[in-house]
């Protein structure tokens, strides 16, 4: 199963393409604030706008092997204790090994714009990212996906 933290995810349309020639389900989960007009024939659960809802729901809805879709690092850090497989919309991987770092960096940062300091903000979305994305998306599924086919139960 695929989940997408939808919200602010510029790859959306990436990941329909991609996806479709493998073999996973694909649930975007955004909050009744990002609620979609048209009808797109994906699949959409839509939650509560609380700042949290969307992370509570995907925490909750995965199980082991899933793949996420998120530039939450805080969702992505608890995912990962699921063996969960957790990639950003700008295709990079969230691993144990790194996770921390990426952690202290974001605590770090709110503390500084706690005390008045305030950054650049992201830097913008490039046309490098979603090619970033989609060779490690396309690395993932495939990977996975080989599992699944030489496995025999």
């Amino acid at each position: 199963m695929i989940y997408v933290d939808a919200d602010s995810c510029p790859v959306k349309e990436d990941i329909v393409e991609i996806a479709s020639s493998y073999h996973y389900r694909l649930l975007f989960v955004a909050s009744y604030a990002h609620m979609k007009r048209e009808n797109d024939k994906q699949n959409w659960k839509y939650v509560d706008s609380d700042k949290e809802a969307v992370d509570l729901f995907i925490m909750n809805a995965t199980k082991k092997k899933d793949i996420v879709v998120t530039q939450d690092i805080g969702l992505a850090s608890t995912l990962l204790l699921k063996y969960v497989t957790v990639l950003s919309p700008r295709g990079v991987m969230y691993e144990e090994e790194t996770i921390n770092a990426a952690l202290d960096m974001r605590y770090l940062s709110a503390k500084a714009r706690r005390k008045g300091v305030y950054g650049k903000g992201p830097k913008p979305f490039t046309e490098e990212d979603r090619q970033k994305f989609r060779r490690n998306f396309i690395r993932i599924l495939s990977k996975n996906e080989g599992e699944s086919i030489g496995h025999v139960e």
